[in-house]
């Protein structure tokens, strides 16, 4: 069986598949200083409670956008589960052009979404991925990473107003009842849910203008505070950078 683990700057996902077959996804909370006998213990854990056999994990694909952060599980997947991992990163294959000025800035997990994108959804596409940042990953009828878009994340701009703004604080993240907010948590909450839905459907219009008619695909820990909102995103794809970390690493075993 496969673990495929994406790290972002704020959790880190774990993914155990048999083929193509899912049998369990899994988030924490990123932390730099968690040692990989920690990761393998909470992983342990989880696989139990899954009812997934630890112990049948064979193979493991790594994506990171924190490269701090990397070392710790391919030492988790050489001790715990005897392999050598695939890092998403430069030399490996993907099946995929990178249509941009600088390719080594790609991130792994917009490489993993255009290749899951383009082999489970079709293309062109767009991937809206929200979680620690907005991204936009655009997606040629070919399969190749033509570029794409980045904003702050929500969770990101709402810390930064608590933080900056003497008066206003955290709040939780909720559709409001109505646009127009009766109290500061009501305020705060209509102009970051009806903000972010703004932010996704001009974006993805401004694409669409320069692409063409093309599939939206939602996905990221966070998609599912905007997408109820909009008729912009066409499928909810929650595992989709875990699906293709998995492509990937069929790709370069």
């Amino acid at each position: 069986m496969l673990l495929a683990v994406n790290i972002n700057n704020t959790h880190v996902t774990f993914g155990v598949y048999d083929a193509e077959r899912s049998l369990g996804t899994w988030r924490v909370r990123t932390n730099p200083v968690r040692t990989a006998d920690e990761y393998a213990v909470l992983l342990r854990e989880f696989c139990a409670v899954g009812d997934v056999a630890f112990d049948d994990l064979t193979d493991a694909v790594v994506g990171s956008v924190v490269p701090t952060h990397t070392s710790q599980f391919v030492e988790l997947a050489e001790r715990y589960l005897s392999t050598r991992p695939v890092v998403v990163g430069p030399g490996i294959k993907t099946g995929i052009r990178l249509q941009v000025e600088n390719p080594r800035e790609v991130g792994a997990d917009r490489i993993a979404n255009t290749v899951a994108a383009h082999r489970l959804h079709g293309g062109p596409a767009i991937v809206v991925d929200m979680g620690t940042a907005t991204t936009f990953d655009v997606v040629s009828s070919e399969g190749d990473f033509l570029g794409g878009a980045i904003a702050p994340g929500l969770e990101i701009s709402l810390l930064a107003l608590a933080e900056r703004a003497a008066l206003l604080h955290r709040v939780d993240l909720v559709r409001p009842r109505s646009a127009i907010g009766k109290n500061t948590i009501t305020n705060i909450q209509s102009g970051t849910v009806f903000g972010y839905v703004g932010l996704v459907e001009g974006v993805v219009a401004r694409v669409r203008a320069e692409l063409g008619p093309c599939k939206v695909i939602g996905t990221g820990g966070l998609i599912g505070v905007v997408a109820p909102e909009t008729s912009a995103i066409d499928v909810i794809d929650r595992q989709l950078t875990l699906q293709g970390l998995r492509l990937l690493w069929e790709l370069n075993r």
